[in-house]
């Protein structure tokens, strides 16, 4: 009986890709943030100041994302 095919395993996983999902996570939650925030039919001073906490939320998360894409670039430009 002959052995089957062999089952390599996958190596580690690259940092600089790991990096870079993460990145584009990030990315897309800033932006579904930002999306949300304008959808509300809320209105009012309480609405104005919801609004820009999810802002400041969604631009964290945006400024997190860039520092991801620069380390990654960081990571592929390292020998």
């Amino acid at each position: 009986m002959s052995p089957g095919p062999r089952r390599h395993r996958p190596g580690p996983p690259d940092p600089a890709d790991g990096l870079r999902e993460h990145s584009a996570t990030l990315r897309s939650h800033a932006l579904r943030l930002h999306a949300a925030a304008e959808a509300l039919d809320w209105r009012g001073p309480r609405a104005d100041a919801f609004r820009a906490e999810v802002a400041a939320l969604a631009d964290r998360c945006a400024t997190a994302a860039n520092g991801l894409a620069v380390a990654a670039a960081q990571l592929e430009d390292t020998p």
